[in-house]
């Protein structure tokens, strides 16, 4: 059976933590014949190249899946190198966004915070990022969501380049509500709060089922080109690398 190896960002906020290893349960529990562990590419531990080792240490094959919201560096770089140095034994997937399956759970999120129909537009606040390949990533995650929402949105960065989210906010005209696209709560979430000041803003993404699907069928997508056959049935019990105690 070829292991999924969920690659996160990682947080030093706990309550991000918990959300993330939440989601990974969800995987586990969706598809219990696959061996599935959690690494970081980022602040936290275990750290993806040394989870990978210790994975593939016994000649097992590896998908590492990026619990990220668009390509960029981590993609690009981090990810990619754990499959160029062990390309026998591990590939790496795409990022999970865009996808239309997040568009439909930041159309929920918003639709739990504001009343839609009041909104003149919604301004999608993402994290940010240097490469350009995120930030492409990101308006096309924005069409996505005017098509659900049937309203105009536009992106707004925390960081990293592209227009910063407080400079979108001060020109938006009407009633604005602001979606948040980060995958779980810390640092970015509560600027995006912060900067959002009393408009409403919607939670992140979190542990929904349909994000674990999506990270399911991004490892299904790497199994199909390979030839093998992506397990749908129960089988052996997963193996889910819940390391941080904090996260349980």
């Amino acid at each position: 059976m070829i292991d999924l190896v969920a690659a996160a960002h990682g947080t030093a906020d706990p309550r991000g933590i918990r959300e993330v290893h939440a989601l990974v349960r969800l995987i586990a529990e969706l598809r219990p014949s696959v061996p599935v562990s959690l690494g970081f590419v980022d602040v936290d531990v275990p750290a993806l190249p040394g989870l990978v080792d210790r994975v593939v240490a016994d000649g097992n094959q590896a998908v590492v899946v990026p619990l990220l919201l668009s390509s960029g560096y981590h993609t690009a770089v981090d990810i990619a190198r754990e499959a160029e140095r062990r390309p026998r034994q591990v590939q790496a997937a795409a990022a999970l966004g865009p996808d239309p399956l997040l568009a439909d759970v930041l159309a929920d999120r918003l639709r739990a915070c504001a009343e839609l129909e009041s909104m003149d537009r919604v301004v999608l606040a993402a994290a940010g990022s240097s490469d350009r390949r995120a930030l492409l990533d990101c308006s096309a995650t924005a069409a996505l969501l005017a098509e659900r929402i049937d309203r105009p949105v536009e992106v707004g960065y925390v960081s990293g380049a592209g227009e910063r989210l407080g400079s979108v906010l001060a020109r938006s005209t009407g009633r604005v509500a602001v979606a948040t696209y980060l995958l779980a709560p810390g640092f970015f979430a509560d600027r995006v709060r912060r900067i959002a000041g009393d408009l409403p803003v919607s939670a992140p993404l979190g542990a929904d089922p349909r994000i674990a699907r999506l990270a399911l069928n991004r490892y299904d997508a790497v199994l199909s080109t390979t030839g093998e056959a992506g397990p749908t049935g129960p089988g052996s019990a997963a193996v889910v690398s819940l390391v941080r105690a904090a996260a349980r």
